[in-house]
């Protein structure tokens, strides 16, 4: 490990690569077969030992929280990337995909969240708000862009999401949320284009 100027120990690339390799086998497992999946079966797919799983994951409930951590962060970070590099409605279409991603590994991870510990149930509460604030950066860019047709409100931008979402815990949903979103999108164009 290096160490930073602050004197604390920054992780080894190594490390941090078999970190991100065994959240990435996580999230496909738990998708996969559920939030009781073998640990052994986790490491296994990320192409690692028990005993470097362990390491990261002390306990199943570990892993649960980080899974949804790095959910969130990634679609809550994707906003501002996402605009950086395309217009808004298209910044908007794709961020929509990543919500049914989220919200597919969600409908999985959090029940078990939740009931693992009070620490897992406040992470859970706390993943509202950031998921908020990025949707309203997409909607403000979107809206002020003219991308839209004329007309459309923040909260009909909301209520999208809301609809979209609707059944995210069926495991048939992604599919149909996807066909929904080209829907949408064609739906906020302005007449004509």
């Amino acid at each position: 490990m290096s160490v930073d100027n602050k004197g604390a120990r920054k992780p080894r690339a190594d490390s941090l690569r078999n970190r991100e390799q065994l959240l990435a086998a996580a999230k496909a497992a738990f998708a996969d077969a559920g939030a009781d999946v073998a640990l052994e079966e986790i490491a296994r797919r990320a192409g690692l030992g028990i005993g470097t799983f362990y390491r990261h994951f002390p306990t199943r409930d570990a892993l649960l929280a980080a899974v949804y951590q790095r959910e969130v962060e990634q679609l809550t970070t994707s906003a501002d990337r996402l605009l950086a590099e395309r217009p808004p409605l298209e910044a908007f279409e794709a961020w929509l995909h990543l919500l049914v991603d989220y919200l597919a590994t969600k409908r999985v991870v959090a029940p078990a969240l939740q009931a693992a510990s009070a620490e897992g149930a406040r992470l859970y509460a706390a993943s509202g708000a950031p998921v908020t604030d990025a949707l309203n950066r997409l909607g403000q860019k979107l809206l002020a862009s003219g991308a839209v047709r004329p007309g459309v409100q923040p909260e009909d931008l909301t209520r999208i999401i809301m609809g979209l979402s609707q059944g995210y815990d069926r495991p048939d949903w992604p599919p149909s949320a996807r066909r929904l979103i080209a829907i949408l999108i064609a739906g906020l164009r302005p007449a004509g284009t």
